[in-house]
């Protein structure tokens, strides 16, 4: 029986645009099925120990650097280690993908948020601005106009927000994190596991 991954993501994270493309060809190749969950990882952070980038203590910015170009070199990935716009205003683009997950359309909310962490993290566009987030939903095929509607009704922010506490229910502490039967696994950098889980 295949499997199921509940994908916690953060628009703002190069974590979770580093393991983007090998996540995409895992859950094909095992034929799972994925639900994502845009989160408010701020309010993740404030009840699970977490701290925001700048409140870190130097030693592990310095590390997360070291890291993140090690990732990039490994991977092969496009990857500005301090990009221009970063972080961005996340609240539109995550309440885009919500609109589309609620109206049934879960492998574009998927697709439309790796291509905003490829936009931020490997373009340096700014993805807290309207005008970039239509681009990129037009260049994935969607309605632009008829998303970002969607996206303001007041319902979509307390999905968010609902989505946000379930987070938190579920143990999810950063992101990205794969969650497979209740198991999680937290970062791109665990994502051999994953595969091992999904039977990839």
């Amino acid at each position: 029986m295949a499997k199921h991954v509940d994908y916690y993501v953060s628009l703002n994270s190069p974590w979770t645009y580093l393991g983007s493309r090998r996540f995409d060809a895992m859950v094909a190749k095992a034929g799972a099925s994925v639900t994502i969950w845009p989160v408010d990882f701020g309010s993740v952070f404030a009840v699970s120990g977490g701290l925001p980038l700048p409140k870190r203590a130097p030693q592990r910015q310095a590390y997360r650097m070291m890291e993140l170009k090690r990732w990039r070199d490994r991977l092969g990935l496009e990857l500005t280690l301090q990009p221009r716009y970063f972080p961005a205003d996340e609240s539109t683009a995550a309440h885009c993908v919500i609109a589309l997950r609620e109206s049934g359309r879960m492998a574009d909310a998927i697709k439309f948020v790796h291509a905003v962490l490829t936009a931020l993290w490997a373009e340096e566009r700014n993805t807290g601005d309207v005008e970039v987030l239509k681009t990129l939903m037009s260049g994935l095929g969607l309605d632009p106009q008829a998303v970002l509607t969607a996206s303001v009704d007041p319902a979509i922010a307390t999905k968010r927000a609902a989505y946000t506490q379930h987070a938190i229910s579920q143990g999810v502490f950063g992101a990205p994190s794969y969650v497979i039967d209740g198991e999680i696994f937290w970062g791109q950098d665990r994502l051999d596991f994953v595969e091992a889980k999904l039977g990839a």
